[in-house]
This record gives C-alpha cells, sequence and structure tokens, in this order.
C-alpha cells in the first residue's frame, strides 16, 4: 500500500490547499486497531465512559470556532450550517451519555428457576456486551455528525466499543482536528489515545474492514462503495456486522386533492427541501408522484418558480460535480423527459438546481427510464406526473428501498377520509420513515427516530441516528446456573447498579 499524501482541498475552487497527512499502510491500519484492541477495558465503567462522552461534546463545544472554520475550508456548507451540524453532535453524544447512565440499553433479563415449566426453566440471566473494535467509515455530507465523532462513533463508544475512522477524503484536516479534540477528552478520564483511531486511503478502508480484530462496521456513502466494503465484511473468515448507509431516493406521493387544495404551498415546500443544503441529503426527495391536470399543473409552476429563485451553490468536490452534472444530461436525454428548470453547472465551480418532469407511465414497466429510479446527488428531483391511482401504484411497486417516503394529503384524507390510510400501508413496506404532509430533509435526534431502511437505504434494519442506534455494536448473552459471586454486578439479585431489568418477568424501573 503506497503512503500517498493527503490533501486538503477547497470545494470552491478545486485547489490543493495543504497537505493534511498521508495515506495509512497496512502496517498503520493494524497498529491502529491493536490499539483500539487494547483500549477496551478503559470503556467497562459506564460511569467512566458517560463522563468521556460529556466531556468531548465540552471540549468540541470549546474548539467551535477553529472546528467550524476548517469544515467551511473543506466542505463550503457555510459557517450557520456548520454551527448547527457541531451543535447537533455535541447533543448527540450527550444524549448517548444519559443512555450509558440510564442502562436500559443492556437488556437485563433475569429468570430464576423453575420446575413447573415445561420444559423446566433453569436459573437464566441475560444482558448484552459490546462486540469489539468498531470500524466507522466517515460521510462527505455531515463533515461533523457523520464523521469522526458523529453518530456511529458517539453509539459505538457508548456501548463500550473503541473506534478505528477511516477519514472521509474532503474533509481530512477536519477529521485530524476533531480526533485530536476526542483523544485529549479521553486523556481526561485515563482512557489511552487507542480508543479513537483515525486512518486516510481507500486501501486503508479496505484493510480496516478486514482487520480480524474489527468486529463491526458503520459507514455512510454510496451504494457501490458501502456494496464492495458490505461484500469484504461478509467474506472474511468470521464474518462481522456491516451497517451501511448506501442510497436512498425518498419517493413523494402527492394526491390529487392535496394538489387541488394547496398546490402552492406543496410546491414551495418541496423546493426548500430537494435545494436545501445544495441537495446533498441523504434525505432529499427525488422522486415526486403528482397528478396530472390542472392541479397538477398549478405545483410544477409553483415548483418552477421557487427552484428559479434558488442560487446556484457548491457541492462538496468536483468529482460530485462532474457525476450530477452528467447524471442530469443524461437524464434529460431520455424520450419524454422535460425541464421547466434546467439543473446542472451554474459556473465553474458551483451548480444549478433543477428538476424534470416525466410521464409516471414510462416508470411502470422496465425499460430506459429506470435510470430516473435511481439517486442522483445534488439539487435535482424528478417529478413523474401520473394519470390515475393504479399508474401511481405502479411506479411505487418498482422501488427499492428507501431511508424515507412521504405523502401529502388533502385535509379530509389526513383525517381518515378517501385512501390516506391505503396510501400510508403502500408506502411502509418502502422506508424506514414515512412521513405524512411534511418533507424528509431534517432526521430528529429523538428516541422515537429511524433512520434507515429496505435495502439498498441500509444494509441492516438497525438505526444509525437516535438513541437506539447503541443496539449496533452490542450482542446478547446469557448465563445459566451460573453462581451469585461469580456474576457480573448487572445480573446480580441485589442490583447493585440499579439497572432497569425484568425480573423474572415483572419490569423494574
Amino acid at each position: 500500500m503506497a503512503a500517498a499524501p493527503v490533501w486538503s482541498v477547497d470545494p470552491r475552487t478545486g485547489k490543493q490547499r495543504e497537505q493534511v497527512a498521508v495515506e495509512a499502510t497496512a502496517q498503520e491500519v493494524d497498529e491502529a486497531v491493536r490499539a483500539a484492541h487494547a483500549a477496551r477495558p478503559a470503556l467497562a465503567d459506564r460511569t467512566v465512559r458517560a463522563a468521556f462522552l460529556r466531556t468531548a461534546a465540552d471540549q468540541l463545544e470549546g474548539a467551535k470556532d477553529q472546528l467550524v472554520e476548517a469544515a467551511d475550508a473543506e466542505s463550503a456548507l457555510g459557517p450557520v450550517r456548520l454551527t448547527g451540524e457541531l451543535a447537533r453532535t455535541c447533543y448527540q453524544l450527550r444524549a448517548f451519555a444519559d443512555i450509558v447512565d440510564e442502562g436500559a440499553f443492556l437488556d437485563v433479563v433475569i429468570n430464576h428457576p423453575d420446575d413447573t415449566a415445561t420444559p423446566p426453566i433453569p436459573d437464566l440471566r441475560r444482558y448484552k456486551v459490546p462486540l469489539g473494535v468498531v470500524a466507522v467509515y466517515s460521510a462527505s455530507n455531515f463533515p461533523f455528525a457523520f464523521s469522526v465523532a458523529g453518530g456511529d462513533t458517539a453509539s459505538a463508544l457508548a456501548a463500550g466499543c473503541p473506534v478505528v475512522v477511516k477519514a472521509h477524503p474532503d474533509h481530512p484536516g477536519l477529521s485530524e482536528l476533531v480526533a485530536a479534540v476526542l483523544r485529549r477528552a479521553a486523556s481526561r478520564h485515563d482512557i489511552p489515545d487507542g480508543v479513537l483511531g483515525l486512518v486516510h486511503g481507500f486501501e486503508a478502508g479496505v484493510e480496516l474492514v478486514r482487520h480480524p480484530l474489527v468486529s463491526a462496521a458503520g459507514f455512510t456513502g454510496s451504494v457501490r462503495g458501502g456494496r464492495a466494503l458490505f461484500d469484504a465484511a461478509a467474506a472474511r473468515p468470521v464474518p462481522i456486522p456491516f451497517h451501511g448507509e448506501l442510497g436512498s431516493l425518498n419517493p413523494v406521493v402527492i394526491t390529487e386533492a392535496a394538489a387541488a387544495e394547496r398546490a402552492e404551498a406543496i410546491g414551495a415546500g418541496l423546493a426548500g427541501s430537494m435545494t436545501l443544503g445544495v441537495g446533498q441529503f441523504c434525505v432529499k426527495p427525488g422522486l415526486v408522484l403528482a397528478p396530472a391536470g390542472a392541479a397538477g399543473d398549478r405545483l410544477v409552476k409553483s415548483l418552477t418558480d421557487a427552484v428559479s429563485d434558488t442560487d446556484a451553490g457548491v457541492l462538496l468536490d468536483h468529482r460530485m460535480r462532474d457525476n450530477f452534472i452528467a447524471g442530469v444530461a443524461e437524464r434529460a436525454e431520455l424520450p419524454d423527459v422535460e425541464s421547466p428548470v434546467t439543473p446542472g453547472a451554474g459556473g465553474e465551480h458551483t451548480v444549478s438546481p433543477g428538476f424534470l418532469t416525466v410521464p409516471a407511465q414510462k416508470l411502470t414497466t422496465e425499460g430506459e427510464h429506470d435510470l430516473l429510479l435511481e439517486e442522483c446527488f445534488g439539487p435535482l428531483t424528478v417529478v413523474a406526473r401520473y394519470e390515475d391511482e393504479s399508474e401511481a401504484s405502479a411506479v411505487l411497486s418498482r422501488l427499492p428501498g428507501n431511508l424515507t417516503a412521504t405523502v401529502q394529503l388533502s385535509t379530509e384524507e389526513a383525517a381518515g377520509e378517501g385512501r390516506g390510510a391505503e396510501i400510508l400501508a403502500e408506502l411502509t413496506p418502502l422506508a424506514g420513515r414515512v412521513l405524512v404532509n411534511g418533507w424528509p430533509t431534517g432526521v430528529a435526534v429523538a428516541p422515537a427516530q429511524h433512520h434507515g431502511g429496505p435495502y439498498p437505504a441500509t444494509t441492516s434494519t438497525s438505526t444509525s441516528v437516535g438513541g437506539t442506534a447503541i443496539e449496533r455494536w452490542l450482542r446478547p448473552v446469557a448465563y445459566q446456573n451460573a453462581p451469585e459471586a461469580l456474576l457480573p454486578a448487572e445480573l446480580r439479585d441485589d442490583n447493585p447498579l440499579g439497572l432497569p431489568r425484568r425480573y423474572d418477568g415483572r419490569l423494574e424501573r
């Protein structure tokens, strides 16, 4: 593996700014993983790791100005967006610290012997333990919240798992800065630096997922890259869980009644959602099923006006810009596809938002228009105009898994009249989050959140956002007829740690 230099690049100009590091060699990946493996005992105490997570949040906030400046230089996302994202990242860390303190994530269950049961039940005590070292693959579009200190890292550390992060090439300088902050926070609690490893380079990412001491992986990125790593994780002599977020079209269904009731508002809302962050959100609505006819025409006009008023923006890197321009051109050349607002190059380094329209009938059967059913990363959406409900349903039946699916209903439909419930039932198999009369951009960090979905949205049934994301890095173990003196403190009858648990069928808090 060649040790090539790693440069920080300005997406506004495409020029290299400074050398940040070098790509990790196979030996360096091995050293990082072994150091993480050796740090596991330091995370065994829940009190220590909760305090570590809170200190990490405090120190990230203390370095806010430097971190936001570095992030903006490498991502062009702007100080306002990045300041908010850093706040979200700190909130995640503190939220997981609270989860660690509470202890319910351990799922403690105790059954005492019962000879009257069929078959007889022995003494059984079950809880969850950390998997081991977790490999985290950073995302390009969230340099804080889905990167070195992001949700995968926070949830893995909360579970008691050290982490080795494969830095994203779009923000290598920021990755180094954030890793240094987390290591300083670790040292405040006598946790070794190795608890948070950082490596750069494509080959390093492959070496990481293959390392025998890596026990699980979390990934956010493209279908192509994620599937390659997923396959590598499955092909190991000992396969490991690979929790990958790969790609999502995030379909939207607009009923005829909803369009008739508020076409202008829906069009404006759609424009705001699809252009937010220059269309670089994983939950951007990429396919919209809208009715043909007068109400649909009003909606398209509203969308046209709003998108036309949206400025061109900078994508995260020039490779993404080139792919966006090429993808738009390929889609726009398809028969019967029109461009009310033509997306594409906005300038030498920017892109302009836009949208395409197509008769929904073109998407009901396999053919060249299937390209419109693939995600195009950037400020583009496809509006498929359907003639009747069966045509819309035929398109939905052909869609792969998604992170989100949205329906815009009229007031009466939302109240239970008409096909509202049927449409929700139709969308539920397609996505991990189903929205009514809203827009999918914006993923709240909340206990009930689910950020995942059927393949290719994700490679597992888990969420990467919200408290239950911690479950990805744990495995259950049961002790049978173990003497009380030998049991972990979590499983003892007197509950010395004061944990929530299910004790002989009764839920204790």
